[in-house]
């Protein structure tokens, strides 16, 4: 028996021409702040970052693969981790199928980790993703970008993550749940999984020239993970206990049960 309000169709038209309003008025207010976005100054990169990638070594104009613009996802697969992050996994489930449109549009979506490129090239086989995905390993450009920490900031609680100063204590009592199960997840301690973060850098390309334009971490990618935009329309929305998704792969077959089964 459901616990939700019920009512008439006349009932819910009402209520559903009210929610409009407010649907509508979301979609103005994030244009406005889509339009900030453009809006803010951009900044040169003068350093000279280098990458592994499936075509070789290359900088970071190199990743704009002949295009103006570059949408950077920081996917958490440090060089300690066996595995991509869980959530990160979910989020580049969706990268393959925009990224094509997004080329077409002078715009390049890529991948970045720390990990070793044969590491990151072995999981997106695994995976079935065909976006690119270059390796920082060894180099500086996830630690400029704030996105990953070295141990020594982790000891001292130096982390600046999110635009805030404050890191993960590594006491293992205050560890929350989803973090521990997540660094079990990728096959590493909760220490080297926390030194990596989620984040999106976007860089310009202009007259020979990248400029850094646009951050975002945690809760600021919720809108590049799909799932969360389907589920937030779903009649029970996000509803959401701990970490339940998995890799897709590694979810088991549903179980089906026959309408005869639930009402018998």
């Amino acid at each position: 028996m459901t616990i939700h309000m019920t009512g008439t169709r006349e009932e819910w038209l009402e209520a559903r021409l009210g929610l409009l309003e407010a649907e509508k008025e979301l979609t103005r207010r994030s244009d406005e702040v889509a339009r900030r976005r453009q809006e803010l100054p951009w900044v040169r990169v003068d350093k000279e970052y280098r990458f592994e990638t499936d075509e070789g070594s290359a900088s970071l104009a190199d990743l704009f693969k002949g295009r103006s613009q570059l949408l950077v996802y920081h996917f958490m697969f440090g060089p300690d981790y066996k595995a991509g992050c869980l959530s990160c996994s979910s989020i580049a489930d969706g990268f393959n199928g925009i990224a094509v449109h997004l080329e077409n549009h002078d715009v390049t979506l890529s991948a970045v980790s720390r990990a070793p490129l044969t590491k990151l090239q072995a999981y997106k086989r695994r995976m079935g993703w065909t976006f690119p995905w270059a390796s920082s390993f060894g180099g500086e450009f996830n630690f400029d970008f704030n996105v990953s920490f070295t141990e020594e900031q982790q000891r001292k609680g130096l982390i600046e993550y999110n635009f805030k100063r404050g890191g993960l204590t590594m006491k293992a009592t205050q560890v929350p749940r989803a973090v521990s199960d997540s660094a079990a997840a990728v096959g590493t301690d909760v220490a080297a999984y926390s030194r990596d973060r989620p984040g999106l850098s976007t860089f310009v390309l202009e007259d020979g020239v990248v400029y850094h334009t646009y951050s975002a971490f945690a809760r600021g990618l919720d809108g590049l993970w799909n799932m969360y935009q389907w589920l937030d329309r779903a009649p029970k929305g996000r509803n959401e206990t701990g970490v339940w998704w998995r890799r897709h792969d590694e979810y088991d077959e549903p179980a089906k049960t026959s309408s005869a089964a639930c009402c018998a």
